[in-house]
């Protein structure tokens, strides 16, 4: 196959990597569509809610966090508005940190109350 291409009178045409996932169907399985994270990450930058601080915990497994740790994290999604926690847990997601455990159910019980209106 590479011969081929090497050999091809014609170029073959440059493709999105992106493209194949616009005609993908979300598999429910996740809080926010893995699909739509990877487009939003390939198209737009990061955005941080005044948590860079958070960095710090990158690749870390979400039921690793000390008490301490978890309340950093508490402490920034209680300053936030119910309409920003979606933005704010794409962004961690995009960033490579897990929410803490402890956390979970109290954020789910927030994206559901926002998900209502």
């Amino acid at each position: 196959m590479k011969l081929k291409n090497l050999f091809a009178s014609e170029p073959e045409p440059r493709r999105d990597p992106f493209s194949s996932l616009d005609s993908e169907v979300c598999c429910g399985k996740h809080i926010f569509c893995q699909k739509d994270l990877l487009l939003k990450a390939a198209r737009h930058p990061v955005e941080y809610y005044d948590d860079e601080e958070l960095d710090e915990f990158k690749n870390r497994p979400s039921d690793s966090y000390t008490e301490e740790e978890t309340g950093q994290f508490a402490e920034i999604l209680h300053t936030l508005w119910e309409s920003d926690v979606p933005g704010w847990i794409c962004s961690l997601q995009l960033r490579g940190i897990e929410l803490p455990d402890e956390l979970k159910d109290e954020v789910l019980l927030m994206l559901e109350a926002n998900a209502s209106y």
